[in-house]
């Protein structure tokens, strides 16, 4: 891969999904037509990007990788203004990946959401949350109420719910459901 683009990105992703899902990681890497060796240089690439002493910031890293987001949009969550980009990546043609920005350009979160307009699974019971299926969003409408949890990294959120007297816990990626455990069986 000589440049940085969507596909050296959608690699990155795939490489943290690959802890919890990776034979559905290695099935879309070869989606991508890239090797192991391809998915090592582009995480190294995009390691360098990010701890850069010259790095313009993640936002200008986002577009620069990313190109023109498909859509902008001013949002307001709670006394928070931000801006929402979102960018198609081809792996996952119903959603896109979503970067929330401060005012300023700081950016305060990143992950998958669905697609403005996609249909998102049906979410009735934990049988139903399959991996890579449904987005942080998605549970959380689903399964309300839930408890957010913090995750294991940067780029992992977790989210406890009940149901049916069933205690659950969901573990995301880049904001892509990666599994569901009862309570007992989370470490």
């Amino acid at each position: 891969m000589t440049s940085f683009g969507p596909a050296a990105f959608q690699l990155v992703l795939l490489r943290r999904m690959a802890d919890f899902q990776p034979d559905l990681a290695d099935e879309a890497r070869r989606r991508l037509g890239a090797s192991l060796a391809d998915q090592r240089e582009a995480n190294k690439r995009w390691q360098a990007m990010v701890r850069s002493p010259r790095t313009r910031g993640a936002l200008a890293r986002y577009r620069s990788v990313l190109g023109t987001p498909e859509s902008a949009e001013h949002r307001t969550i709670g006394d928070l203004e931000c801006e929402a980009l979102l960018w198609p990546l081809p792996l996952w043609p119903d959603l896109r990946f979503e970067v929330l920005a401060a005012p300023d350009g700081a950016v305060w979160n990143e992950w998958l959401v669905r697609a403005p307009g996609a249909a998102g699974p049906v979410l009735e019971s934990p049988d139903d949350l399959l991996p890579w299926s449904a987005t942080v969003d998605e549970v959380a409408r689903a399964f309300a109420p839930v408890r957010p949890m913090e995750g294991t990294a940067p780029t992992r959120w977790r989210l406890a719910f009940t149901v049916r007297d069933r205690p659950c816990v969901a573990e995301f990626t880049y904001g892509l459901l990666q599994r569901v455990a009862t309570t007992r069986d989370v470490p």
